[in-house]
């Protein structure tokens, strides 16, 4: 998964410089806000749902006249996942909330007025919140009365996040309406795969693996400035 990450960015800078040297450049700015469904890739596996929460971020856009540029995004968006517990009457969930930065190759396509496109490139994130939503004292489950406890893994929903740096990859889809030149509205769903682990992952830990995932769908605006 690292040399994807290597090879996404190469394959971005190379496009960079190619598209620089031949086509006149659109630079713009704009914003975007949406909902994520998220979950946890853990290893050993972990009884879960996808988990609801939100995103938001600015762009910026650089694109070329034949169908390729570069996209910059600061944004805040939300992830972690949901414990099912299938018939037994409890309630667990974890949001983590991260900082990241996108680094995406633009491709797109269509008439000036409407346009399709695909997103895809490496993120890189830092966690600044955690915030834990349960009905019953996850910390100590054993005594709980009438918890599930057979074949379940607990230790995740107590154990502290060790690491808070995040980087993974991440790919979408969508379309563009341009008005009046200048004006563009998006909608765009994208997914990332996390490929840094949350927990630690020797192997002495309990999780060799605690990857994040994501499906996020935004609506955006940007204005062209050039």
């Amino acid at each position: 998964m690292r040399r994807i990450v290597l090879f996404l960015t190469a394959l971005i800078v190379i496009v960079s410089a190619k598209a620089q040297t031949h086509y006149i450049p659109h630079v713009w700015i704009g914003g975007h806000a949406g909902m994520t469904m998220s979950e946890m890739s853990f290893s050993p596996s972990v009884r879960q749902s996808m988990t609801q929460g939100t995103t938001a971020g600015v762009a910026f856009r650089y694109a070329e006249e034949r169908h390729v540029g570069l996209i910059a995004e600061l944004n805040i968006s939300q992830r972690g996942w949901k414990e099912d517990f299938e018939d037994a009457p409890f309630s667990y969930s974890r949001q983590l909330t991260y900082i990241e930065l996108p680094i995406l190759t633009h491709i797109f396509f269509g008439s000036p007025k409407f346009k399709g496109f695909v997103n895809l490139g490496p993120v890189v994130g830092y966690m600044i919140g955690d915030n834990i939503s349960s009905d019953f004292n996850y910390a100590h489950p054993d005594m709980v009365p009438g918890f599930p406890l057979e074949n379940r893994s607990t230790e995740q929903m107590a154990m502290e996040v060790k690491n808070k740096f995040d980087y993974g990859i991440t790919a979408g889809a969508g379309c563009e309406f341009v008005v009046k030149r200048r004006h563009a509205f998006t909608l765009e769903a994208r997914y990332y795969f996390g490929l840094g682990n949350i927990y630690p992952s020797s192997k002495k830990d309990t999780f060799s693996a605690s990857r994040g995932t994501s499906i996020m769908v935004t609506l955006g605006y940007m204005f062209r400035l050039k």
